[in-house]
């Protein structure tokens, strides 16, 4: 707790729905109109708690000031705080101020107290500080004339950011696991050391334990692990259920396993759980390693470019408290991780997009901090570690690009099982797109006329092999004239000006001209956006071109595949010259071009399918993507006809066990009984026998702690009603409710109409797609405050895990139909038509509905505003649950005496007024 201290003399603005508070600097305050407003702050720096926040509610995004979560990011990097005037006072100790205007009041007091750190001869993150300001002093940083009277110079030098972190040490490669069989009688003991001396034994959760345990039994043939299916509803406590398992099979075979999630949200629950296998901190990080796609880190190179001039004016100080935060950051993760996730929406244009590798232009070893990297990091961490956190696309991407490194884990396990058909669809996807080729032409030729970064291409990249390997250099220079007939900057306004430039350019203006002519554009609420069309019976036009561009894609594509060879020629027999940097830079060039022929590969398959025969395991289409009107990008595609099965061909059948899991796997079958759905969805069904199921109910008493309201009276497509019925239950409920969209048009309608009202009753209202916060910070904020409501679209449709009082209310805006694409119509038509919707829906609405209970003492209700529910989806509903169908008037009477009765239980003298 920081020491209690005079407030700054300094004035203070907060801003809400509510209305507009302005504290003097003698600590009068006064409620003002939105012009006096931006007229004070535009004269006269004012103490603020989050800049765009408050920006957005004065209606002036250019909004600066004294914002207390800039100087909390510099004091405290690495550390969590809700960007609230609540979340504040708690990480600062004070009291939480109670009313709006007693916040302008709070925020010169919580300023002071976190000034106060710098005399703390104990703040942890002092080192590293004096010389950060210096530099943010440069950058005419706000706080800095405020923090540099109480900061004394080290007295030696300080360990800047690059000297500070460690760096990575190669290992040799883990021995291959002993084929062991472990007892389920360790297991269920192991599980109770997990749970807690005292704790009340689950027998389901000891059940599901058991069953998972035999995905590490050893496998009997190849291409045959030991596979489980297995469903645990809510509360079993599956993440320990298969976390002791695994821990018995690792102290007992020395192998390792890899959890794979769909949700960054899952993955840090799950580092949070390791915590009990490996109690020590420092073996915690040595055994549990939480691994991310390349574009969630921090690249050094990138931040070593921006704080040397890269970036200017907010943005450069963006980058410096990036690098504060870099110094103490646990393993450089920037989305998800121990980066605040409302820091970088304080800087409008987000720069952090720039600070991490999110066009594959790594150099690899020709990097100054290769060693010190964080993605290089994880990567060899994961070799050694005993459990390796990923995600289902990472998990995926390297099973079917084994080249790319990762952890040689034997045993999967796929928790959040009910997404990896999503996941699937998305990575062995392809599309010829205008964004995807100018991203090819980059990589081979890096920077061209005046594009600035440091972006690098193939010449400059493998200079070293050109240089000494003549049939290398041949490869390069044929790729580099290649790929000149990719798409370069400025393509989209070539084509809509029927000017394109190169083969592939060609292909995308037949492609856009055939999209228009046949593409059906409803005359609806969301015309405007996307258009696609079937590739089928292509005109032309579009045929001739697609020869042309195939023959264009081919010249690149055969001397990319000759200069692989040569690479691995070098790699075998190494040359003199091939030193440990020239080494690393070939094995990283190596990766790369891997990936980049994998790609060009689809590309060309996707074009022989233009004229010719359609693959009936594919699904191909031409779309225009759009975004209120505006073209943003436009192509080819093709999908798998059903996902699952390369990742049953890929990725289950090359692992030694398998486990699939999820609260919801069964939630799409009528009755909840059956498995060929969840056979569907996971790919299980494309094993050859051998795959286990297993089904383990909720504990939770669905009958007693939650009930459904089905409303009758909210037409659909009446956005007043809609927005009326959301302000009433919200109101009724006393907050604490997430409504669920399946548009962000509609999202944002209804947050305009009843933010302010909800404000003035005390009842704040945040939203996705409407607030500038990311939406882990959003669901923080939701989870901090049981007043709070939070609106959203599919992203917090089961990415949400808030138990208690925080969420006592669920209302989605109708049925989540399933989008009328022609993928969808193709998955429809081969998978049982109305029945495939209807187990889309189901699912949809079960893991809606599973975000209400998540403890043994929540209460919760469903509303489902839909004024002809069809009855054969009430199945999506756990067995028991009290199902109502109802006017609105009679809903919000419900929802208002469930939260009476909530209050009275939590606050026995509860009156209501």
């Amino acid at each position: 707790m920081l020491p209690r201290v005079d407030p700054l003399a300094l004035p203070a603005i907060h801003a809400s729905h509510v209305g507009i508070w302005i504290a003097t600097a003698d600590g009068r305050v006064q409620r003002v109109g939105r012009g006096e407003a931006i007229a004070a702050v535009a004269a006269t720096p004012h103490l603020l708690l989050g800049a765009t926040l408050t920006g957005d509610r004065l209606g002036y995004p250019e909004l600066s000031g004294l914002d207390l979560l800039e100087l909390f990011a510099f004091l405290y990097p690495a550390r969590f705080a809700v960007p609230t005037p609540a979340g504040i006072a708690a990480a600062a100790g004070l009291d939480a101020p109670k009313t709006e205007e007693d916040i302008a009041l709070f925020l010169p007091q919580a300023a002071a107290a976190m000034l106060a750190s710098l005399d703390d001869p104990d703040w942890p993150e002092r080192e590293g500080a004096w010389h950060g300001l210096q530099a943010l002093a440069r950058q005419r940083w706000p706080w800095a004339s405020l923090i540099q009277p109480r900061l004394d110079p080290p007295d030696k030098a300080d360990r800047w950011l690059f000297a500070r972190l460690p760096e990575w040490e190669e290992a040799p490669p883990r021995a291959q696991p002993r084929q062991v069989t472990i007892n389920p009688d360790d297991v269920s003991a192991r599980l109770d050391r997990l749970t807690g001396d005292g704790a009340e034994r689950r027998s389901g959760q000891q059940d599901y334990a058991r069953a998972t345990a035999t995905i590490f039994e050893p496998r009997e043939r190849k291409d045959a692990p030991q596979m489980l299916v297995a469903e645990a509803g809510t509360g079993i406590g599956k993440t320990l259920g298969y976390l002791a398992p695994a821990k018995q099979w690792i102290d007992q075979s020395a192998g390792a396993v890899c959890i794979s999630t769909f949700t960054k949200a899952l993955q840090r629950q799950l580092s949070r759980e390791t915590e009990k296998l490996y109690p020590d901190a420092a073996t915690h990080r040595e055994k549990v390693v939480v691994r991310k796609g390349r574009e969630n880190y921090l690249c050094l190179l990138n931040l070593e470019d921006a704080l040397q001039g890269g970036f200017s004016g907010r943005a450069a100080i963006l980058a410096q408290l990036v690098a504060r935060w870099a110094a103490y950051s646990r393993d450089g993760d920037m989305v998800g991780g121990d980066l605040p996730g409302w820091l970088p929406a304080l800087f409008r244009r987000n720069g952090t997009t720039a600070l991490t590798d999110r066009r594959g232009e790594c150099i690899y070893a020709g990097c100054p901090h290769f060693r010190k990297c964080f993605i290089e990091r994880s990567a060899r961490a994961a070799t050694q570690a005993d459990i390796i956190i990923a995600n289902h696309a990472l998990t995926m991407v390297q099973a079917a690009r084994p080249r790319d490194g990762g952890a040689p884990a034997t045993r999967l396990i796929f928790d959040e099982g009910h997404h990896l058909w999503d996941a699937a669809d998305s990575m062995f996807a392809a599309a010829l797109t205008g964004q995807e080729a100018v991203e090819i032409r980059r990589w081979v030729l890096g920077p061209e006329g005046k594009s600035r970064g440091r972006r690098r291409g193939l010449a400059a990249r493998l200079a070293d092999v050109a240089s000494y390997d003549e049939g290398g250099d041949k490869a390069i220079q044929a790729a580099i004239q290649a790929a000149g007939e990719l798409p370069g900057d400025g393509w989209l306004a070539r084509l809509a000006e029927n000017d394109p430039w190169g083969a592939i350019e060609r292909l995308l203006v037949a492609v856009r001209a055939m999209v228009y002519a046949r593409a059906v554009d409803a005359r609806t609420g969301d015309s405007g956006y996307g258009l696609e069309t079937e590739l089928a019976d292509p005109d032309p036009d579009l045929v001739a071109a697609a020869a042309s561009a195939s023959d264009a894609i081919e010249a690149l594509l055969r001397p990319l595949m000759a200069l692989g060879k040569r690479l691995d020629a070098l790699v075998d027999d190494p040359p003199d010259w091939l030193d440990g940097q020239a080494r690393a830079r070939v094995d990283g060039a190596r990766n790369s071009l891997g990936t980049r022929i994998d790609t060009l590969g689809g590309w060309l398959s996707l074009l022989g399918r233009v004229g010719g025969p359609a693959n009936p395991d594919f699904v191909d289409w031409l779309a225009v993507d759009r975004f209120d009107g505006r073209e943003f990008d436009l192509g080819l595609h093709r999908h798998w006809l059903d996902p699952a099965r390369p990742v049953a061909e890929i990725v289950y059948r090359p692992a030694q066990g398998v486990l699939v899991t999820s609260a919801t796997l069964r939630s799409g079958a009528p009755g909840n009984g059956g498995w060929a759905d969840a056979d569907i969805r996971t790919g299980a069904r494309h094993m050859d026998g051998g795959v286990q199921h297993f089904a383990v109910p909720s504990p939770f008493d669905y009958a007693r702690q939650s009930e459904v309201l089905i409303v009758t009276d909210i037409a659909r497509g009446d956005l007043p009603a809609l927005a009326g019925a959301y302000s009433r239950l919200i109101e009724a409920s006393g907050g604490g409710a997430l409504g669920l969209f399946s548009a962000i048009r509609r999202l944002r309608i209804v947050h305009a109409r009843i933010a302010d009202r909800l404000a003035r009753a005390g009842l704040p209202l945040y939203a996705q797609h409407v607030d500038p916060l990311d939406t882990g910070t959003l669901v923080d904020i939701f989870r901090a405050d049981p007043h709070a409501s939070l609106l959203g679209t599919d992203a917090l449709r089961d990415g949400v895990d808030v138990p208690g009082d925080s969420l006592r209310l669920v209302v989605m805006e109708g049925v989540p139909w399933p989008r009328p694409t022609i993928l969808h119509a193709a998955r429809r038509a081969a998978q049982g038509g109305s029945a495939y919707d209807d187990s889309v829906i189901r699912a949809r609405i079960g893991q809606a509905f599973g975000r209400l209970i998540r403890r043994a003492d929540d209460f919760g209700q469903f509303v489902m505003l839909s004024p002809s529910f069809p009855s054969r989806l009430l199945s999506a509903f756990p067995e028991g649950t009290p199902i109502r169908r109802l006017p609105l008037d009679e809903a919000v009477n419900h929802v208002a005496a469930a939260n009476i009765r909530q209050r009275k239980s939590a606050y026995p003298a509860f009156s209501p007024s």
